[in-house]
């Protein structure tokens, strides 16, 4: 299943750089070449490494402690696996975001956030044991075991397609926003799935112009969540800017401390991901949230 995934996602992944060549938009990254390694290490790390292994241990565990419910769950019908994937995998992942813009998870979060550009190309940028400790992951892996293969297969492909458009530095949904007809479409679209709108805001490097949502828009294949949860803000317009105010004032990490914290640590004054270190009233005005309370 791997292999196939794989295939699929490179595919997807081909046809989005492909946008963003013809675009032009590709010339707008003015990507470092710390950014390219952290960006192609932890892709590497994520599709080569982490998925496999998680998948084999929650495999290799499901045979130890519960061998009769392999495939146990293999007729259920494909809508009932639909919803236990978006809960299992995709709101606890909404979480697991939400979470790591609070000071104790913000470390293993904040590469994705250093890139001062969207594209495809920065969606897995993390750190290595954000996605190691990802919760969905190992749900999903589990739900695996139980008999979601194929079904799972085609959940992740649709997810794959969203988050990469989300990031993607070609805003796919501006003809929604732009044809007032289209506009019942783009109303529906906005609030069920992640858009460029809405995700830059995410990434936005200040708030100030009313479009940045760097406290919000935590959703990776639905914005349903946010929705639910409070933490959705929708404007139809695009961050102008992105990246971390704290970058522009100190400096970039560099990028295998950016991907291994924390067993690697910065040598950067007042860097969070430093010994004791903590995020300065910059990075913390611009990054770490704490959970909104106000009803969607």
């Amino acid at each position: 299943m791997n292999a196939i995934q794989n295939l699929v996602l490179i595919g997807i992944i081909l046809g989005f750089a492909l946008l963003e060549w013809r675009s032009g938009r590709h010339l707008d990254h003015h990507a470092t070449p710390d950014d390219t390694k952290l960006e192609a290490a932890m892709f590497l790390a994520l599709v080569g490494l982490l998925q496999p292994l998680i998948f084999f241990i929650t495999g290799t565990l499901g045979a130890w402690l519960l061998p009769e419910y392999r495939g146990a769950w293999a007729n259920l019908p494909v809508w009932a696996m639909v919803a236990i994937l978006l809960v299992g995998d995709d709101m606890t992942q909404y979480w697991w975001h939400r979470l790591s813009h609070t000071p104790l998870l913000w470390p293993l979060h904040r590469a994705h956030h250093t890139a001062h550009y969207m594209s495809i190309r920065i969606t897995y940028r993390n750190n290595f044991f954000y996605y190691a400790m990802m919760p969905g992951l190992w749900v999903s892996g589990l739900l695996i075991y139980l008999g979601f293969a194929n079904v799972y297969l085609v959940y992740v492909v649709v997810k794959l397609t969203v988050i990469m458009g989300a990031h993607c530095s070609v805003p796919w949904d501006a003809p929604l926003y732009r044809h007032r007809w289209l506009h019942p479409v783009a109303w529906v679209v906005e609030r069920v799935f992640s858009t460029p709108a809405t995700h830059w805001a995410h990434h936005a490097l200040s708030n100030a112009d009313g479009v940045g949502h760097y406290k919000g828009n935590f959703g990776n294949l639905l914005f349903v969540w946010d929705l639910l949860f409070g933490s959705a803000k929708i404007t139809r317009r695009y961050a102008p800017q992105v990246g971390l105010q704290d970058d522009l004032l100190h400096g970039k990490e560099r990028w295998f401390v950016e991907m291994f914290y924390p067993l690697v640590h910065s040598k950067r004054a007042h860097s969070v991901l430093a010994p004791g270190g903590r995020a300065n009233a910059m990075e913390e005005s611009s990054s770490l949230a704490s959970p909104p309370s106000a009803a969607p």
